[in-house]
């Protein structure tokens, strides 16, 4: 059994790609979209999986299937890195919903539908938060009251973690190192954004927070914003505070300033003269730099800036301008390889740099086909 079937979805999607992991080749990818929405034809997960299924006929072989990969957006403070799913884990993961209640209900549903029609495959379950478990106390604890932080779970858990393990040990690998010799800045830049402090291979600190909203302005997510603020707005307008929770989850960050959440069409805009999209643009890229300059303090050396996701794999415009002025500090971009447009791994700093600077493609599918087979210990 050479064979890993993925599973990455979302509140409304899957994403499923089947990889022979004796050479780590694609035998089949997809996406499911619009699950449960009006405009789809897939009710629930559940269906969604049936709909995989069929798109996997002829292409699968269930004997040599050693293991599903799922991702799970949200492990909460119960676990440490990727884990064979049982009863007992499908009951945790139910508990802890109101952490993620758009995401965990469908990782949860399609947990469950993916056990039925694979009985006696194993399941392994890699959580988006696992990897930021290393945080230390200091870095993790809201300065709030002891109830929140001890019965609501109330700190930070930090997201995009099967993103930030993988890229940090490409990036090391890039440098000729092990991740336990590098610190590094992983920057993941995509319609959700986080930035990742790592030390010696273990992440230290992140941007998002106990939800995904904290941190870096994102595609529809407006990141860090006075506390204040929505109880403000509860007494101006009476809008309730989940319709509060949803502007800033979904009409707010790049969207609400440039009246759009693709980056590229915000730089053509701006290109163009366009004063939104300008401000976007800008407002972007600082809060990019303050969340550098933080982790620079943080880390103490930092050997590498590492760019991934959508916007940080292609994005030329918002690399050199999360990167702008900081050059004293031994951090730039060249201009002639970072505008060079490419798939691969490559350094886009210039060769005085004292600090390398990275576009690593991120492969969150392939870091859970080996996740999953490192539970069930064989090599990937």
């Amino acid at each position: 059994m050479n064979q890993v079937l993925v599973l990455n979805s979302g509140s409304s999607s899957i994403k499923y790609q089947l990889i022979d992991m004796d050479d780590r080749t694609r035998l089949a990818v997809g996406i499911i979209e619009r699950i449960g929405e009006a405009s789809g034809s897939v009710a629930d997960h559940a269906a969604g999986m049936e709909v995989v299924l069929a798109e996997l006929e002829g292409k699968l072989d269930r004997a040599q299937l050693a293991a599903v990969g799922h991702r799970v957006v949200h492990g909460g403070d119960r676990f440490r890195g990727p884990t064979l799913v049982d009863d007992e884990v499908c009951d945790t993961i139910s508990k802890l919903i109101p952490l993620a209640p758009l995401h965990n209900p469908a990782n949860l549903t399609l947990i469950e539908a993916a056990r039925a029609a694979f009985p006696d495959t194993p399941q392994v379950a890699v959580f988006d938060t696992a990897f930021h478990q290393t945080l230390p106390e200091h870095a993790y604890t809201y300065a709030v009251p002891q109830s929140w932080r001890e019965d609501l779970g109330v700190r930070r858990y930090g997201f995009h973690g099967t993103s930030h393990q993988y890229v940090s040990r490409r990036a090391a690998a890039m440098l000729g190192r092990r991740p336990e010799e590098v610190n590094m800045i992983v920057l993941h830049l995509g319609n959700g954004a986080s930035v990742c402090a790592i030390r010696e291979g273990k992440s230290i600190d992140t941007s998002m927070g106990m939800t995904p909203l904290e941190g870096l302005i994102m595609g529809t997510r407006s990141g860090d914003l006075d506390p204040a603020v929505s109880a403000y707005i509860a007494r101006q307008t009476g809008r309730t505070a989940e319709e509060i929770d949803l502007t800033l989850n979904k009409e707010s960050g790049l969207l609400a300033l440039a009246g759009s959440n693709d980056l590229r069409d915000i730089d053509a805009a701006a290109a163009k003269g366009n004063e939104p999209a300008r401000l976007a643009l800008d407002a972007y890229c600082y809060r990019i730099r303050k969340y550098i300059g933080a982790y620079l303090a943080a880390l103490g050396r930092v050997d590498a800036l590492a760019f991934t996701a959508g916007v940080g794999e292609n994005s030329a415009t918002v690399r050199a301008g999360a990167l702008a002025g900081l050059d004293h500090l031994g951090i730039a971009v060249s201009p002639k390889r970072n505008a060079q447009h490419s798939k691969e791994e490559r350094y886009i700093s210039p060769y005085w740099a004292e600090t390398a600077v990275l576009v690593v493609p991120t492969d969150e599918e392939i870091e859970i086909a080996d996740q999953a087979l490192e539970v069930l210990g064989r090599a990937g």
